[in-house]
């Protein structure tokens, strides 16, 4: 809102110190995720203290682990203070006309509700289970098609695939202000079904090449095939954020370096002249992404304030789901979904022990009568903590000694920053 003020009070003539550094995304970013930051720190106590007052506190199951046990009571549905956190950057500093930033709102209110409802079940109607499986992925699948379908439909989604930068061309884009603005030539931008994947020469996919047929019905079978990745990317991301939610500060310090990741992609992506330094597809209009992963970022930090060991506040699926959903959806707009495996490789290799696990028993038990675990206890994480012996064999057995979950988390983190670092060099490999 104060980005639009500035703009307005530009348009009639009205000349105000400071109004020119509304014109730089880097200035817009940076006061995106301080102010979220500082919403998370100040609302963050209050609202903490409203979820006690409500008594809406986490219900533990009996897992035989006596760190769990312990954060029975503790108030969680916290994922509010990170939807108010980012919500409060981004309407304030945001470019609200542009169509990245309205589905990104979409998809952050959509997932908060999708999350908020689960808890609610939880807390109110004491079923431990929450919502079911099926609710929620209806629920995500239904998003992934708004997102797919806008992303295919809309006339403000495009790709310049080529970019030459002349001499002339870069003396006029030197700056910030003209290279952000969406400037480019009308016959460069089209719509496409191209992403960014590494290892290859122009880093480029196109799902054109999946599609079984060509000429018009190909047209149509390659968007199709797009939007059915969309809805996958999405689905998964949301879920493997949800399943890494299970100790103090896991999910929101791993959140937040894919979130650096995915600001800096944009900002890269949006911008003219660097986006063709490094031969990456040029995106107009997806700089303002930088900006909502800013504030994204913000909040995170600003949460984890609270829900860092001991926790005083769960994010719960309120939490959770949204931010899996945002990353998700900010990859795919971005065109970088294929970088994903890489960059929320924590998150994949949460929810792959989720599948292998349960996979692997009900084969055992099919097969033998006796039902053989990989591990100790999935998602993963909970595999180093100390625990009594599980009933039946497990395959790797847990660590000894078991690990404290601060330095199961301290560590889960650091495998995320190499991750991280790893995803951004891949710009550079080729």
């Amino acid at each position: 809102m104060i980005y639009h003020l500035f703009q307005y009070l530009e348009k009639v003539g009205v000349d105000l110190p400071g109004m020119g550094l509304m014109h730089y995304l880097s200035f817009r970013a940076m006061a995106a995720a301080v102010t979220a930051m500082l919403v998370a720190l100040f609302a963050g106590n209050k609202i903490i203290d409203w979820l006690r007052a409500k008594q809406i506190g986490e219900t533990v199951r009996d897992l035989g682990l006596a760190d769990q046990i312990q954060k029975k009571g503790t108030p969680t549905m916290g994922g509010l203070i990170i939807i108010l956190s980012i919500l409060s950057g981004v309407l304030l500093f945001c470019d609200l006309s542009n169509i990245y930033v309205q589905l990104l709102l979409v998809s952050t209110l959509w997932c908060g509700a999708l999350g908020f409802a689960d808890d609610y079940i939880k807390v109110f109607k004491h079923r431990k289970e929450g919502m079911s499986e099926k609710g929620k992925l209806i629920g995500q699948v239904i998003l992934g098609f708004i997102v797919g379908l806008t992303v295919w439909m809309s006339p403000n989604i495009v790709v310049r695939e080529k970019v030459e930068v002349k001499e002339s061309v870069e003396r006029r884009l030197e700056t910030e202000t003209t290279v952000t603005s969406g400037r480019y030539v009308q016959e460069d931008v089209v719509k496409s079904t191209k992403t960014t994947i590494p290892f290859v020469k122009n880093h480029e996919f196109d799902y054109r090449w999946l599609s079984p047929v060509k000429g018009k019905w190909g047209w149509y079978c390659k968007w199709a095939i797009y939007v059915l990745m969309i809805v996958l990317v999405i689905t998964a991301c949301s879920n493997g954020t949800n399943l890494t939610d299970g100790l103090d500060g896991l999910a929101a310090g791993t959140s937040a370096v894919v979130g650096v990741v995915l600001g800096v992609l944009a900002w890269l992506g949006g911008n003219l002249i660097d986006s063709n330094y490094l031969n990456i597809m040029y995106i107009p209009g997806s700089g303002e992404i930088a900006i909502f992963m800013s504030a994204f970022v913000g909040a995170l930090i600003g949460f984890l304030w609270y829900n860092s060991f001991p926790a005083q506040v769960f994010m719960g699926d309120t939490g959770s789901l949204t931010i899996g959903g945002i990353i998700g959806v900010s990859a795919v707009l971005m065109r970088k979904e294929l970088l994903i495996p890489l960059l929320c490789g924590i998150f994949f290799v949460e929810s792959l022990s989720v599948l292998l696990q349960r996979s692997y028993f009900r084969y055992t038990r099919k097969r033998t009568g006796t039902g053989v675990r990989i591990w100790s206890m999935a998602p993963l994480h909970h595999h180093y903590q100390d625990k009594a012996s599980p009933a039946g064999p497990v395959l790797i057995p847990k660590p000894v000694p078991p690990q404290h979950e601060v330095k199961i988390t301290t560590r889960f983190i650091i495998v995320g920053i190499i991750l991280a670092v790893s995803t951004l060099a891949l710009l550079k490999i080729r």
